[in-house]
């Protein structure tokens, strides 16, 4: 049974920092490229990071390029999302997917395509 529990959301002020995890199991987590979805209220799922299975390669929207980074440890079948200089922006339910690995090379941002997802753990930024 595959399950993805993500972890480490909260409330911080612009500008704070917060690490989300994700705990990956039932299918073989190298295999995959993981990655990072968000969405807000009334506005539609987003990517916002990927990265290969073997971590050799990742994405980043262009919203948090140079504020969040993104990491796996395939040991330990973990995910995680290092998010820094928190803007309101960034508020939104915050969840993990897994997706065979090609898919993320031309597609990693489109949602649909993405076997495995989590529950979620809300991200709340306020100014």
């Amino acid at each position: 049974q595959v399950q993805l529990v993500e972890s480490g959301g909260g409330s911080v002020l612009s500008g704070g920092s917060l690490r989300l995890s994700c705990a990956a199991a039932g299918y073989t987590y190298s295999d995959y490229c993981m990655a990072w979805f968000r969405q807000a209220p009334g506005k539609e799922r987003e990517g916002v990071a990927a990265i290969s299975a073997g971590a050799s390669y990742t994405w980043n929207a262009d919203s948090v390029k140079g504020r969040f980074t993104i990491s796996r440890d395939n040991v330990k079948n973990m995910l995680y999302l290092q998010m820094n200089s928190l803007k309101p922006e960034d508020t939104a339910m915050y969840y993990c997917a897994a997706v065979e690995n090609y898919h993320c090379y031309t597609q990693w941002a489109v949602a649909n395509g993405y076997n495995y997802w989590g529950q979620g753990t809300q991200v709340t930024v306020s100014s």
